[in-house]
This record gives structure tokens, sequence and C-alpha cells, in this order.
């Protein structure tokens, strides 16, 4: 009876899911000329390389998608490399009060990112790390970090410390320990928390649209709401075929490492 009242609970919630996506599609694929202003729910038509033609020349859409693919992947590596050393530290060396250190680091996913917002772009100003790539990748890999450590120092709990024990006892050091020993034991972490990390800076827009303002630093969902200010003149149609464009490589991704993503973080849960 549970399980009958479980997987009912999960076809009801994943078709309310699927909903609002089965919407974008049929919308994002329809003929500018046969949409009158209110959603459709069938299909009236097919033109979607003519709407993804038009958001693609209204905006930078391309250039976001590479900018995003560069601060996704430089950050989510800082942030997971971080937090790998974070970890170790807290499980494995001996340190003094570990927990205190582990809500330390952790307290960043508690606090919501908009206090962040007047001070840092003060500081960027200041610093001249304003409307640069280096100035998101930092920003985005600090954020990143405090999730991945999170995912990366509950995995490292499941390793038997005895296996440290026996390192040192052969006079292995800790730089030996974690990059030798530990770090190949916890890539699937690694990778789980990368996976997960690209996804949350590739879909942000907060920081994107606060601390960049050129076309060549903007990231694609900042390009993507610039084709939104053209709502009305553009068309709904052209608007979400570009937001099906910008979320392909994500969903790619997710689907392609979809088995290994899961399995890991069960692991490290």
């Amino acid at each position: 009876m549970f399980r009958i009242v479980r997987n009912t609970v999960l076809v009801v919630l994943a078709v309310l899911w699927l909903v609002p996506v089965y919407l974008l599609i049929v919308n994002a694929v329809t003929p500018l000329s046969e949409y009158h202003g209110e959603p459709l729910w069938l299909p009236v038509g097919f033109d979607l390389w003519t709407n993804l033609v038009s958001a693609w020349n209204e905006s930078s859409l391309g250039l976001g998608m590479l900018n995003s693919l560069l601060y996704a992947t430089a950050s989510a590596l800082v942030a997971v490399l971080a937090a790998g050393l974070a970890g170790f530290a807290v499980v494995a060396m001996p340190v003094r009060r570990p927990s205190l250190w582990f809500w330390l680091i952790y307290l960043g996913t508690l606090l919501p990112l908009q206090i962040f917002l007047a001070p840092l772009f003060q500081a960027y100003v200041n610093t001249n790390l304003y409307d640069t790539s280096l100035g998101m990748i930092l920003i985005y890999g600090a954020i990143c970090v405090p999730f991945a450590f999170f995912v990366v120092r509950n995995y490292l709990t499941t390793i038997p410390p005895e296996i440290a024990e026996a390192a040192k006892l052969d006079g292995a050091g800790w730089g030996r320990l974690f990059f030798q020993i530990h770090l190949p034991l916890i890539r699937s972490a690694l990778f789980a928390a990368f996976i997960f990390q690209f996804t949350w800076v590739w879909n942000d827009l907060l920081f994107g649209i606060t601390l960049t303002t050129s076309p060549d630093r903007r990231p694609v969902m900042a390009a993507l709401a610039e084709i939104s200010g053209g709502f009305v003149s553009l068309g709904p149609p052209v608007v979400l075929a570009g937001a099906l464009l910008a979320s392909l490589p994500t969903v790619i991704l997710f689907l392609a490492c979809q088995r290994f993503f899961v399995s890991s973080l069960r692991a490290a849960a």
C-alpha cells in the first residue's frame, strides 16, 4: 500500500514538473503569426528555427553561452578543489572543534545572496574587478564552496580512518595523504559537486546582471534577460526559444551524468 501511494505521489509530482516544460516547448515552436497572446496547449505549427535565429540575432546569446561555460567550469573547479581541501582538513586532520569549522563554512548556503550585492558591488568597483571575467569567476567560486564542502565532507566521513592511519605509519605526510589517498577516493563526490555547481552558475541571473554590463562579459542568463526586455516587440515564442536554447547544455550534462550524479549524492548522504 505504501509503495502504491509513494509511486502515485511521484507520478503526480513528475507530471506537475513536466507541465511547464511542455508549455515551454509548445510555445517555443509556435510561429509568430500563429501566436495571439495566450499560452498554447496544443502545437499549431513548427517554426522553432526561425524563433531561435531571431533570439540569437537580437542578443549576444552565443557569446553569453561561452561566457557562462567559462564561469561555470572555472568556478566549479575552484570550488570543488577548495571543498576537497577543507573537507580533508575537517575530517582527517586533527583540527580543534571540527564541527565549528563545518558550520562556519556551511553557513554560506544559509544566507540570502541579496545581502552580498551592495558591499560586493562597491568592492568590485574599488578593485577594478567589476565587469571582468576574473571577478565573475571569483564570486561564483566563493559562493559554490559551501555546498560543495557539504557534499565532499559528508563523503569523507564514510572513508575508514584506518586507511589514513596505515598511510601515516608508512611515513605519508598530509599532502601525500590528500593527493594520493583521499583524493582518488572522493572523486565521485567531487564530480557530483562539480555538476551541481556548474548547473547553478549556468542558471544564475542575479550576479550576472549586477556585476557585468558588457556583452563580452555577460553570462547567458543576463543575455537572455535582454531578450525578455524586448518581450512585446519580439514575441513570446522568440523569448521561449531563447530560453530553450540556453537550458540545453545543463540538461544534456545532467542526463549524460545522471546515474553517476545520483549514486555519488546517495553515497555522500
